[in-house]
């Protein structure tokens, strides 16, 4: 059996790996031979957290992207699985506590715990919660490891042309042209350099109009993100989202202020009007797409309903039931 996956991304490397190894020959088409910053997954902050999703994501986030982190890890990939840590200032407690009311499960952390989670942060915030069941991973080593992973399957890496087999696209936004409710949002980050900083987990800090996280990447680099712009524009970071990123990792610790600004960055999510990530089958296309933030997360579970639904004759949980 023959397949033709368009886009390279994350959803297509994880749509590839999945169904080659279950036998398929897979021929994996995009228009640029490497991953890179071309691609909105290479931006992204590689946060496998679907506890923390729950605050404004649907259900099936929750549920489903629980599965994400084992499948990470079976394909080679490196996860640190220390949980999140949500923290607010003095000023936004009611975040806080807004927060904890909204998602599954979490643990109440004191003064002393945070200094034990993270002592960079002691003595800096007397209250906090601790997501246990939340990993992440560095989205960059992981397009390179998907790659690696689908290469050694024998997976066909081609430029865009004639498609064997069944098609599974997996543009992103780019499939706009087959799917008009798509809509682009906006995130933009930045990567720093804090060698004398170290944090052991991803830390939400939350706020009412602007909440941020800020992944370690390791040797003092850290990913701060992630704005949300109702736009499909990708351009240049605002000078109005830098403030406010770089405004909020200095009221975490001032030691940011001596961060060295490595890149900034900005791409458009691809996002549904419910934001939920669905397959969709369309004129004998089967589209993967809608992952709005949650690339790394839900990309693997795609792949895997995408390869029981043309192998075993699955109906997939998130098939889109209104676009048949």
């Amino acid at each position: 059996m023959r397949m033709t996956i368009r886009g390279a991304g994350v959803m297509g490397l994880c749509a590839a790996v999945e169904l080659a190894g279950r036998g398929v020959q897979v021929v994996l088409q995009d228009p640029a031979p490497q991953a890179g910053p071309h691609q909105c997954s290479w931006w992204a902050g590689g946060m496998l957290a679907p506890i923390c999703e729950g605050e404004t994501a649907d259900e099936s986030i929750t549920r489903l992207g629980q599965r994400a982190a084992a499948w990470w890890a079976a394909q080679g990939v490196e996860i640190t699985a220390n949980g999140t840590l949500v923290l607010a200032l003095g000023r936004d407690r009611a975040e806080l506590d807004r927060f904890a009311k909204r998602i599954a499960s979490h643990s109440p952390v004191d003064a002393a715990g945070i200094a034990v989670l993270e002592p960079l942060l002691a003595g800096r915030f007397d209250r906090a919660l601790h997501v246990t069941p939340e990993a992440h991973l560095n989205p960059r080593a992981a397009l390179a490891a998907l790659r690696a992973r689908a290469a050694a399957l024998d997976v066909s890496f081609t430029t865009p042309g004639p498609a064997e087999g069944q098609v599974i696209d997996c543009r992103g936004l780019a499939a706009r042209d087959a799917l008009p409710d798509l809509r682009g949002v906006k995130g933009e980050m930045l990567l720093l350099r804090a060698p004398g900083l170290a944090l052991h987990r991803p830390v939400r800090l939350l706020h009412p109009r602007v909440p941020i996280y800020l992944v370690p990447r390791g040797n003092g680099v850290f990913m701060l993100g992630a704005t949300m712009v109702e736009s499909a524009e990708r351009g240049r970071v605002t000078v109005r989202s830098m403030l406010e990123l770089l405004s909020a990792a200095y009221a975490l610790h001032p030691g940011f202020a001596e961060a060295e600004v490595l890149e900034t960055g900005t791409d458009a999510r691809p996002a549904f009007p419910d934001n939920r990530p669905r397959l969709r089958l369309r004129d004998g296309v089967l589209h993967l797409n809608g992952l709005y933030r949650h690339g790394y997360l839900m990309a693997p579970v795609l792949a895997q309903m995408a390869a029981a639904f043309l192998l075993d004759d699955t109906r997939p949980e998130l098939m889109d039931e209104d676009h048949p």
